[in-house]
């Protein structure tokens, strides 16, 4: 760049660098068909059936502990048929999972504006690559983390990876999700977050783990990251 060049006008308006995204419940409205999975796979094997809050609980968790948390009554030898059974019912589910309307606009404006858009989630990485297989998403993810690669979540490793791949500093990262795990790691990384009410946790949670903004839609998250992002 010559001397005389002006700045980049895209980074001088940013505050965040590199934005990590949850995926479950932040950017796919995936929460009913993976609680309803959760629910029945531990029925298959013969567990107590968690209610609707308990099984939404441990979405975005690492797998071992969500099933610790969502089938405490099953005995831990028995945990590879649960999660056997969960992906079963997932499975037959997921061709009705969608992402939340006003997505593709948001991490497109995003992009424009030359973040690093990223994906920090409990899903595996087999479970995430189908996912970015969708036409609409190529090439709108820089890098992603799963759970079953690196350590679950509220564990801060996703984030020291993410931003270690870019050379971004916590100061300059922020993180999106639907949950109270979400918001620890980012505590845990020394990151900013922001939260979304729509997903798997309920808002109620969110104020201890200090969140810059609580977004109850994706317009609104659109906006909030448009104007302070």
């Amino acid at each position: 760049m010559s001397p005389l060049s002006p700045p980049d006008s895209a980074a001088r308006l940013r505050q965040f660098d590199l934005i990590a995204f949850d995926w479950d419940g932040t950017l796919f409205d995936s929460t009913a068909i993976i609680t309803r999975s959760i629910q029945e796979a531990v029925r298959d094997v013969g567990g107590t059936v968690p209610s609707d809050r308990d099984a939404a609980f441990v979405i975005g968790m690492g797998l071992k502990a969500a099933l610790a948390h969502a089938a405490p009554d099953v005995a831990e030898a028995r945990y590879p048929e649960l999660g056997e059974r969960y992906r079963h019912h997932y499975m037959a589910e997921q061709h009705r999972i969608s992402l939340f309307e006003g997505t593709l606009a948001m991490l497109a404006a995003l992009k424009a504006r030359q973040h690093l858009l990223t994906v920090a989630t409990g899903k595996s990485r087999s479970g995430l690559d189908v996912a970015l297989q969708a036409v609409e998403l190529r090439g709108l993810f820089d890098a992603s983390r799963t759970a079953d690669e690196t350590a679950g979540k509220p564990h801060p490793r996703m984030l020291h990876e993410l931003m270690a791949e870019f050379g971004v500093t916590p100061a300059r990262t922020l993180m999106i999700g639907d949950t109270t795990h979400d918001l620890q790691m980012a505590l845990n990384a020394g990151c900013a977050s922001v939260a979304v009410s729509y997903g798997a946790h309920s808002p109620e949670a969110f104020g201890a783990l200090g969140p810059q903004f609580v977004a109850h839609s994706v317009p609104e998250l659109h906006q909030w990251l448009l104007q302070h992002g």
